[in-house]
């Protein structure tokens, strides 16, 4: 499990567009994104650094992240 604190998303939409990015790597990994605090939890088998990477990709800059 993952905590990533990831800037810049205000909506559900973006919270949509860093779920599908994970899922697009690992279809069975569990996202959880809260956007008031901009914590994105992640249960998946990726490492950490595919999993950042993902995110960023979507557009969204990964500035912490905490493995649980």
């Amino acid at each position: 499990m993952y905590e990533l604190q990831v800037e810049g998303m205000t909506c559900g939409g973006c919270a949509n567009s860093v779920k599908k990015s994970v899922q697009a790597l690992d279809s069975a990994a569990k996202v959880e994104v809260d956007l008031g605090s901009k914590k994105v939890r992640i249960d998946t088998k990726l490492g950490i650094d595919q999993v950042k990477a993902a995110v960023v990709q979507a557009g969204y800059p990964v500035t912490a992240s905490t493995t649980a």
